[in-house]
């Protein structure tokens, strides 16, 4: 597979378990992750969840984006992620799969290109494609009544 990107995040131990992450985008600010206890003080995300928050929101823009492109409505869609942690053979604690809800308000819905956008958008999404090659995710486009409009695995 040919490298077509690089981008290089910096993180930095502070005290306990609690590391500071710097991304490369000036404007973005830093973020504190931490462990919960009994070995850190839970006072930013873990890795799992940022994990579980990058394919969620991977999936949020592309299916954003294949919709509206550039502009998307304000407040038209809300996502959920359960993330499923498990023990493997060895008792080790692992991600045993992602569940993802993406609530569509009725502007996304009765939008021409939803209906083929809804097939495929997952295809787009860099982080969710690229978990799922280790890790079982289902994604569930719903409408904001709870109806389920699209599913896969």
């Amino acid at each position: 597979m040919s490298e077509e990107g690089r981008f290089t995040i910096h993180l930095e131990q502070r005290e306990g378990f609690q590391i500071n992450v710097a991304f490369d985008w000036k404007r973005a600010p830093d973020l504190l992750m931490d462990e919960p206890p009994p070995l850190g003080e839970q006072q930013g995300p873990n890795a799992s969840r940022l994990l579980a928050a990058a394919a969620a929101n991977c999936l949020s823009a592309s299916l954003l984006y294949c919709v509206f492109k550039e502009e998307p409505p304000e407040h038209c869609l809300r996502t959920e992620v359960d993330c499923i942690m498990i023990r493997n053979e060895k008792k080790r604690q692992r991600i045993g799969g992602l569940e993802v809800r993406l609530i569509l308000a009725d502007v996304v819905t009765q939008s021409p290109r939803f209906a083929r956008c809804k097939t495929l958008f997952e295809d787009f999404c860099v982080v969710s494609a690229s978990i799922r090659q280790g890790i079982p995710m289902r994604v569930t486009l719903l409408d904001e009544q709870g109806t389920i409009l699209h599913e896969s695995e």
